[in-house]
């Protein structure tokens, strides 16, 4: 009896420990604070989730030769979520502002392939099997057109971000869609003669264990400083031009 008590115990200890230990999170929700500085370029990455994952690694790459600067919420802060291409062409303006900014490294696409059902409990309503595309692939390039001509009136040099892998198990997306998606997108950066910085391909080089879970679209913050890596030395080049 006393051995059986023994193991509840421990049991019980074990859930608890592993209950105090902090959840990964999609993104950092500290850090965000930021003046930029005056004497600096100044950049504007424009993505979803994922870029609020690469945007501090990024920043903190390239502190003393750009202001990184992310879309923010109108406290600063946390960073605003540019989700779909939908989205973008009617929140873009307001993202721009009135910066001068010399390059806009800039996604669209893992919301635009994602797959929703109002009747769906998974997390964001993602369903594959019964949902809906959020926005088809004619609809997407129609809408990434704009989004580039809009982006071209500004005068920044521009960068192209593939969409990052989909994650094996995701219950709203197709990993044949992001290809697709991802091919579309190059066409339209080849035909404007903008750069393509390819986190897709980088993604899906990443070990399993990278992966915030099975599923889940996001990365350990391992895999958020790869990408950080990797869009750092993308603009580093553009500001050499």
């Amino acid at each position: 009896m006393r051995r059986v008590s023994c193991i509840i115990l421990l049991l019980l200890a074990c859930g608890l420990t592993q209950a105090q230990q902090p959840r990964p999170r999609a993104f950092p929700l500290e850090g965000w604070e930021y003046t930029p500085d005056p004497k600096l370029p100044n950049v504007l990455l424009i993505g979803d989730s994922i870029s609020m994952g690469y945007t501090l690694p990024v920043r903190a790459i390239l502190r003393d030769r750009a202001n990184i600067i992310h879309p923010m919420r109108p406290d600063g802060k946390l960073p605003v979520n540019c989700f779909s291409t939908a989205v973008g062409l009617t929140e873009l303006p307001k993202w721009l502002g009135d910066t001068k900014w010399s390059v806009i490294h800039f996604n669209w696409g893992a919301h635009d392939i994602c797959y929703r059902n109002p009747d769906s409990k998974n997390p964001g309503q993602r369903d594959k099997e019964h949902g809906k595309i959020e926005v088809p692939l004619a609809d997407y390039k129609q809408n990434l057109e704009k989004l580039v001509g809009q982006l071209e009136k500004t005068g920044a040099r521009l960068i192209w971000a593939s969409s990052t892998r989909v994650a094996k198990g995701d219950l709203g997306r197709f990993e044949e869609d992001a290809v697709k998606y991802n091919a579309a997108a190059r066409e339209i950066m080849t035909r404007h003669h903008i750069p393509i910085d390819d986190l897709y391909t980088l993604s899906m080089s990443f070990p399993p264990e990278l992966a915030l879970g099975p599923g889940n679209p996001h990365f350990m913050p391992e895999g958020y400083a790869r990408l950080g890596k990797q869009v750092a030395d993308s603009i580093t080049e553009s500001l050499r031009k």
